[in-house]
Order: structure tokens, then C-alpha cells, then sequence
């Protein structure tokens, strides 16, 4: 047993450890009080304090990983079984509350915390998705599509502001910008979701990682719910019905809601028809090329006939109005009798 003088000062550092993980302040989740009460047990029996460090830390672990951060916690546990000499009980100590800290950091992410791929501070917004840093750099901001508020949005949140540029990759695109999801400072929220969530832009549905596409499918459906900013024009989302509004948006990235009469093949080219007239009505083309992405998704075309569907994708057409669909999350089912698979 460690002579007292050192068994205070270990009792101090584990303290302290405890402190700097569950701050007493209202920061403090009811779920963290049981490893914290299970710290100061193992530090009030000095019998059994090294056993109360193992147990200490086994709570902290079981309490803050989850898949992920779980070898992180592993390795800790490990460090905390071979800390029997008394001597090494501090060193080891700061450690594991570091590899805690890092795995509970992870656990909490929230979705599109992808890579880091640089920092900067914005000096202008180029265009409507598109931001100068001080260093020279353009970024295009992936997973949206811009309306006409976006670029006075963009100027109004990020102009003299530090980000981080996250993503899976940092090819320049032809026009030699970045492409990356931006988050301003320390936040968890990407400008991108903020823009969806107020109504200044649209899902592009370009993002690939489930989890985030999720964050920001539900960020513009709660923004198209309470009717924020693009959303509260009623024309913002058109019917498939009126293929002559869908046509006067031609070249522009349009929103259209409607049913699937039929769906047809001819050649390399599947069509979802919205109208009795072939030629004129609105229509969804999806190519040979992009079938396979939606069978890995485990959505079958012909089940869309009779379904009512929002596609959104650039307008294209001579007589009738096309959107032609390269990827899963440009449509979504609507209604209560959604097959599983269908939505992204």
C-alpha cells in the first residue's frame, strides 16, 4: 500500500482527472454521474485503490464509447491493468483521460465530420457556393444547391470568419475550387446544414456518406416544414402536373413533386412518365450507366408506378421538361407506404 503522503497526492490526480472529465457545472449529462460517483467510491477506500482506478476508468469507458472510439478505450483499459506499481499510477493516469477524452470527442461527432482539409479565414463569397480564403483558395461548399438568398446568407455568416474545410477528397474541380463542407470555428454544424436548415439552399444530394446526407435531408425538411426562407413560395417546389412552369425553369435546379403514371424502358434509358403525353409531359430519365447505384440500394424503378415522388435535379428538354437522374438522393418517396430501401 502506498505510505500516505503518496496515496493523497494519487488521490489528488485522480481528482483532478475527474474534474477536468465531469466538470461540476450545468454541462454535466445525468448520464456521467454514475462513472463519477464510482471515481470518488474508488478514491475514498484507500484499500482498494488501485482496484478503484481499474473500476473508475472501466465506468468512464463503458459510460463514453461507442463504435469507433471503442479500441481507443480498449488500449486505456489495458494501460490501467498495468499500472500496479503505485509509482506509475499518475503517469499512466493523464494518459488514459487523454485517450478518454479524444474516444468521447469522437463518440459525440456529429455526422460530416469528415477528414480535415485545411483552415483559412473567408475574405469574400465568389458567387452563391463559392468563398475566397485569405490565401488565395476558392471553395465550392458541396451538398447544396443555391437560391437567390444564398450568397447574401453566405456574406452574412462566414465573411471574416475562420473555418475548417471537411470532406473525402480535395481534387480541385476544372474551375480549380475546393470542394468541401465548411464549419465555422469550433462548430459541429456545417454552414451548409445552417443554409438548408433557414431555407437558403437545396440539397444537391451529391453527398455519398449516409449519415451525413441524413443530417442534411432532415435539415431542409424541417426548413420546408416551418416554410423558412425559399420554402414559404409555394412555387418553390413545382407540380409535376404543370409541365409548362417545370419548362420555364429550363437550365435551372428545380424541386418537382408528382406521380409516377408509368415506367418505361427504351434503350439505354429507363423514364419515369408524370404525364399521359410522352412527349410533353414531365419526366425522369435515369441511364443504363446509373441503374446499378439504385439496385445497390435495393430500389426497384417499376415499383415507383403509382408513387408519388420528389426528384430534384437541373431541367433539361426540348418539348417536355426532363430532369435527368445520376444518383440515389435525387428522389425520395413520399408517403406512408414507402418500400424500404427507396429514400437515401
Amino acid at each position: 500500500m502506498p505510505h500516505a503522503p503518496e496515496r493523497s497526492k494519487q488521490k489528488r490526480d485522480v481528482r483532478l482527472a475527474i474534474d477536468a472529465r465531469f466538470p461540476q457545472s450545468g454541462m454535466v449529462r445525468s448520464d456521467n454521474l454514475f462513472p463519477r460517483r464510482r471515481c470518488e467510491r474508488s478514491e475514498a477506500n484507500p484499500e482498494s485503490f488501485r482496484g478503484g482506478i481499474r473500476d473508475c476508468f472501466a465506468a468512464l469507458a463503458m459510460t463514453e464509447c461507442d463504435e469507433g472510439s471503442s479500441r481507443s478505450a480498449a488500449f486505456g483499459l489495458k494501460l490501467t491493468r498495468n499500472a500496479t506499481s503505485p509509482g506509475h499510477v499518475t503517469q499512466r493516469l493523464h494518459l488514459i483521460v487523454a485517450i478518454l477524452l479524444a474516444a468521447s470527442h469522437a463518440a459525440r461527432a456529429s455526422p460530416c465530420q469528415f477528414e480535415s482539409q485545411g483552415e483559412g479565414r473567408v475574405a469574400a463569397i465568389v458567387d452563391a457556393r463559392s468563398i475566397r480564403l485569405d490565401d488565395g483558395r476558392e471553395v465550392r461548399l458541396t451538398g447544396i444547391e443555391p437560391t437567390a438568398s444564398t450568397k447574401q446568407a453566405l456574406t452574412s455568416l462566414l465573411v471574416g470568419r475562420d473555418v475548417t474545410l471537411r470532406g473525402t477528397e480535395d481534387t480541385p474541380d476544372r474551375y480549380g475550387r475546393q470542394g468541401a463542407l465548411v464549419f465555422m470555428g469550433e462548430s459541429g454544424t456545417s454552414v451548409q446544414a445552417a443554409l438548408l436548415a433557414q431555407g437558403d439552399a437545396m440539397i444537391s444530394a451529391e453527398i455519398a456518406d449516409r449519415d451525413c446526407a441524413a443530417a442534411l435531408i432532415a435539415a431542409e425538411a424541417e426548413a420546408r416544414r416551418q416554410k423558412n426562407g425559399n420554402w414559404a413560395d409555394p412555387s418553390a417546389i413545382k407540380n409535376a402536373e404543370s409541365p409548362d412552369d417545370i419548362l420555364a425553369g429550363m437550365g435551372r435546379f428545380m424541386v418537382v413533386e408528382g406521380k409516377v403514371l408509368s415506367v418505361r424502358q427504351a434503350g439505354a434509358m429507363t423514364y419515369l412518365n408524370f404525364g399521359r403525353n410522352w412527349t410533353r409531359g414531365f419526366a425522369v430519365t435515369i441511364s443504363k450507366r446509373s441503374l446499378q447505384a439504385f439496385e445497390s440500394a435495393g430500389i426497384v424503378l417499376k415499383l415507383l408506378e403509382n408513387k408519388r415522388i420528389r426528384v430534384r435535379g437541373w431541367v433539361e428538354g426540348n418539348t417536355g421538361p426532363r430532369i435527368d437522374v445520376r444518383l440515389v438522393g435525387q428522389i425520395e418517396l413520399l408517403g406512408a407506404n414507402e418500400p424500404a430501401g427507396v429514400r437515401p
